[in-house]
């Protein structure tokens, strides 16, 4: 068990955001919130739709969080809104998300709260909330360093997310793609350098997205059209519109040929040293194209943000030519997640 003060779930140790003091689990402390009652508290739970124009009250206190999986990245939590029906409520400086399970969205679940409220004080109002709502207690995609700060509050079940682990990748070998593990990509990237010498990449902008929305036409054309993948492409529509709309946290790169059509886009997010890839769209016709958004929109990250040491490519969903994908990149570890039941 990789605990929660490992180097590998600690992104936050020089994180910009350090409105306060950040304690996600203490357990053996007194609780300074215990003047109310567990059924009073759970009555201010006021949950209601997460939106854009909720992220700058969440996301300060989300940022706190000790972890690199992606349920807890910004554009994790807003591009996944609609699809994981993501409330929220905040309640003494702590945010609580109300979802579904990841692996079973029928069912009503719980994010690992996060802010100054003990984790014991947390599930006892949680509890009084289900008890009032006529739900069971779920919490979903609870990263593996919490679980055993759950374990004191005796959970009826404990169970790993198959197949929903994020990848994990050391930022500097996705930048450089030196050494004889990353020869398939560099070789990837000469082709698409091969067939495109005066490509150029650009930051993605409120005044190059309707070029990106354009392009994802041409993405609906050659894409599967599965639920799940049709649902994918129209949330990939929504983080576009999001940045037009001037969010700033959300950051992209594009890729242009000389002509300047669009022939890849990228968007991902930066929380303490480490940048989430959320979307990553290149035509198939495009020999190349995912390896080389990937490269240049990692560069740029790191150049600009020198304190990026981590590369997080969120899961493969089960998928089994996705995990090719994601292994071909040579993970250093994957953040696995469960489900917790009380």
């Amino acid at each position: 068990m990789i605990l929660h003060n490992s180097p590998l779930y600690a992104p936050c140790a020089e994180s910009a955001v350090q409105s306060f003091t950040f304690h996600p689990f203490r357990l053996k402390q007194r609780c300074r919130f215990c003047d109310f009652t567990d059924k009073a508290l759970a009555a201010e739970l006021d949950f209601r739709r997460i939106t854009p124009a909720d992220m700058p009250r969440i996301w300060p206190i989300i940022a706190q969080e000790c972890g690199r999986t992606t349920d807890f990245s910004y554009g994790g939590l807003l591009m996944w809104v609609d699809y994981f029906h993501y409330e929220f409520a905040i309640l003494n400086n702590t945010v609580f998300i109300k979802g579904r399970v990841e692996s079973d969205v029928s069912k009503v679940a719980f994010s690992l709260p996060i802010g100054e409220m003990p984790l014991e004080k947390c599930v006892a109002i949680l509890h009084e909330y289900c008890r009032s709502q006529n739900l069971q207690l779920i919490f979903s995609a609870v990263p593996e360093y919490a679980i055993d700060s759950f374990a004191p509050l005796r959970p009826k079940q404990v169970e790993e997310l198959s197949g929903w682990a994020d990848y994990l990748y050391e930022a500097e070998p996705l930048v450089t793609l030196r050494g004889k593990k990353m020869s398939k990509k560099r070789n990837h990237v000469n082709q698409f350098l091969s067939s495109y010498p005066e490509y150029r990449y650009e930051p993605l902008t409120a005044a190059n997205i309707p070029d990106a929305l354009r392009f994802m036409e041409l993405i609906d054309a050659e894409g599967d059209h599965t639920p799940m993948a049709e649902t994918e492409r129209r949330l990939n529509r929504d983080m576009l519109r999001f940045m037009a709309d001037g969010d700033s946290v959300l950051q992209g790169g594009m890729l242009r040929d000389a002509d300047g059509t669009v022939l890849a886009y990228t968007i991902g997010d930066i929380k303490g040293d480490t940048l989430f890839i959320h979307i990553e769209k290149s035509l198939r016709s495009v020999a190349g194209g995912f390896e080389m958004i990937n490269k240049c929109f990692a560069q740029q990250i790191c150049q600009s943000h020198p304190e990026i040491r981590y590369i997080n490519r969120e899961d493969d969903a089960g998928d089994p030519g996705l995990r090719a994908a994601k292994e071909s990149y040579h993970p250093i570890t994957l953040l696995r997640k469960y489900n917790i039941s009380m």
